[in-house]
């Protein structure tokens, strides 16, 4: 740990010092800067190993650390939802790896969980089985091994979802930060880069608006597809998701940083088949774990990367031990009321904006505002295409959204309570919001614009006889909150 924690900090400063020394013409206060930072960093390496101890009992896990300002921090064993072991580029070189301990949706580093980094890989798999064996009579001893058995493969690295990679927009977003990194950064030392490219952007824009345009396209598609493909690769490479003979969920990926996250499968509710516009167009999903005590935060909770949407079906099915998907239930269309409620509000707005650029503005920009009504009704209708909701023996089914698609499967076990609500224009169309609270995932799922009798018989099939005792009486406003 003493070598493995100043590379890692020193492997992110590269660029700072590539800066500093390269570009630094030889100055000796920027040599003597880098000698320092080096330094500091090493030292407090050096003071982070001799001051950190954890000790793991039946009851809880502890990890002491710090010099100038101790910090105890203890977590109870039963409040553990996932073990997260990580393995940078450093770690990996020394065969070590860092162990985050999951406790909850408000999940921080040094506040509600804890990290032991680092220990030897060996160490950090023992570790990770015995940190999700809740303190029993018969729990593994800290000190005693775990046998090591193959688990079930529920889902692996496929080379061709890489096909899948553009369609997240992902590459697009990375080459953007990386972009203004670097041109903050050549500021800072006074490099002249933008001026070439200021040259080769006239230079396009010298030519015919349609090869203008169709060059910057072209650029812009070529950034996103490469960088995406990379983005996904890195994150992804060596996916694998499995269930361990010690009953969890475990997801390991990872090109550089391997990532191996184990969720307890007494702690699962649910799961979570997420379809963002692009995704769903090239008929690609990914899926999430809805566990109790953990949010979005981070992605301990992810389950497929972005790949087929018939292998993300396939995996909810796998995860809940079901025979059939549950995310393939077939579900309840909602009212018509719901339908005029999503076009009106998609094109309403798009008409108060194209009369107000009528009288405001140039001609042309309330032409722009009215040719994009349609593309906004198209929108609208399938946000309402994508509403539905449904029941099974074991499983409430909700489905909204269009830019995101979200289908959530949740558990009628963990339904924990229900809002009821109405807005002023739900009440004139008849209409109710029914959210089930839970203690998983994002803690509450909502069946939006159902009809009234249906969303408070929805929710009292769900949950036999929670509901029932606070249904309003006929014509009285509905907005409860019911907490079993």
């Amino acid at each position: 740990m003493i070598v493995v924690r100043p590379l890692n900090e020193l492997v992110n400063l590269v660029p700072v010092f590539v800066g500093l020394l390269v570009l630094g013409r030889g100055e000796t206060w920027r040599l003597a800067t880098s000698a320092g930072v080096v330094v500091l960093i090493v030292l407090f390496g050096l003071l982070r190993w001799v001051t950190t101890r954890y000790r793991i009992t039946t009851e809880q896990v502890e990890l002491r650390t710090g010099l100038l300002v101790r910090k105890h921090l203890a977590v109870p064993r039963d409040r553990i939802r996932t073990v997260d072991l990580t393995a940078k580029l450093g770690h990996r070189l020394f065969g070590l790896s860092a162990i985050r301990v999951g406790t909850g949706q408000r999940d921080q580093p040094g506040e509600d969980g804890l990290t032991l980094d680092a220990v030897s890989s060996a160490e950090a798999e023992r570790l990770r089985v015995l940190l999700l064996t809740i303190a029993r009579s018969d729990a593994p001893a800290a000190g005693g091994g775990a046998e090591e058995r193959p688990g079930e493969v529920l889902s692996g690295w496929d080379t061709r979802w890489l096909r899948y990679a553009p369609l997240t927009l992902s590459g697009l977003v990375a080459a953007g930060a990386l972009f203004g990194f670097v041109l903050n950064f050549t500021r800072e030392l006074d490099l002249e880069v933008l001026g070439p490219l200021t040259d080769a952007a006239h230079r396009v824009a010298d030519q015919p608006l349609w090869l203008t345009v169709a060059v910057f396209t072209g650029v812009v598609l070529v950034v996103a597809v490469v960088g995406s493909v990379l983005v996904y690769v890195v994150q992804f490479w060596g996916y694998r998701l499995t269930r361990e003979p010690d009953d969890t969920v475990r997801v390991r990926r990872g090109l550089l940083t391997t990532r191996s996250v184990s969720v307890a499968e007494q702690r699962l509710r649910g799961v979570e088949l997420v379809e963002p516009l692009l995704l769903r167009a090239g008929r690609g999903a990914h899926a999430k774990t809805v566990t109790t005590g953990l949010g979005r935060k981070g992605e301990s909770n992810l389950l497929l990367p972005a790949a087929p949407v018939a292998e993300a079906h396939r995996v909810s099915a796998a995860v809940l031990r079901l025979g059939s998907p549950p995310t393939l239930t077939p579900l309840r269309r909602h009212p018509a009321a719901a339908l005029r409620r999503r076009l009106v509000r998609a094109v309403v707005p798009l008409l108060v904006l194209a009369a107000g650029l009528a009288w405001w503005a140039p001609s042309w920009t309330w032409q722009v505002a009215l040719a994009l009504t349609p593309f906004s009704a198209a929108l609208g209708w399938d946000r309402y295409r994508s509403l539905g909701h449904a029941l099974t023996d074991r499983h409430l089914v909700a489905r909204g959204g269009s830019v995101i698609r979200e289908t959530a499967v949740l558990q009628r076990t963990g339904v924990i309570g229900w809002r009821v609500s109405r807005s002023f224009f739900q009440r004139r169309a008849g209409l109710v919001t029914v959210t089930a609270t839970t203690a998983a995932g994002d803690g509450a799922y909502s069946v939006v614009d159902v009809a009234e009798a249906d969303g408070l018989a929805l929710a009292d099939a769900a949950v036999p006889d929670l509901l029932r005792p606070f249904l309003e009486r006929p014509g009285q406003p509905v907005e409860r909150n019911v907490v079993r």
